[in-house]
């Protein structure tokens, strides 16, 4: 257990998991065609796309999946625009395994289908030890982005 520790703690200040979650699961750069797959289809593909991009530790891909004003909260700490969120996530970018993942098991998208909210668990190790909230913004033809992202530690039940 004590190995897991020292790896757990900086992610969960990454995500910003200072409150817990309770288990309320319901059901970037790259463009889709509207024909082939509806806006709720391109938020889940999209954000599985960013998940892979630590899993195939892509920092540049991972970087073009950010709008130019997204604000990233990570612990106590905010960062705004793509050069602030960079300098924080590049470190977990260094070495041949990703630290964490994560993937969507929610996501809701506006009647306008421009603004959507992807959420899920994020994994150290196998082990969910929070959840991730992140808004997307369509921001041209079929090109979805982040504009928030935040997260959140699960609770243990007692």
């Amino acid at each position: 257990m004590h190995h897991r520790l020292p790896l757990c703690l900086p992610v969960l200040a990454l995500f910003g998991l200072s409150a817990c979650a309770t288990d309320n699961r319901s059901g970037g750069g790259h463009s889709y065609s509207r024909s082939e797959i509806t806006a709720h289809d391109e938020v889940v593909a999209s954000e599985r796309a960013f998940a892979k991009t630590m899993a195939d530790r892509d920092f540049k891909g991972f970087k073009g999946w950010l709008s130019s004003e997204a604000i990233f909260f990570n612990g106590n700490s905010v960062q705004h625009g793509p050069s602030q969120i960079e300098v924080v996530w590049k470190p977990y970018f260094d070495g041949p395994t990703a630290p964490f993942s994560w993937l969507p098991d929610n996501v809701q998208v506006l009647p306008s289908g421009k603004l959507a909210l992807s959420t899920g668990p994020v994994f150290v190790q196998g082990q969910e030890v929070g959840r991730f909230n992140s808004v997307w913004r369509l921001e041209g033809s079929h090109t979805w982005r982040i504009v928030f992202d935040k997260g959140e530690a699960v609770c243990t039940k007692p």
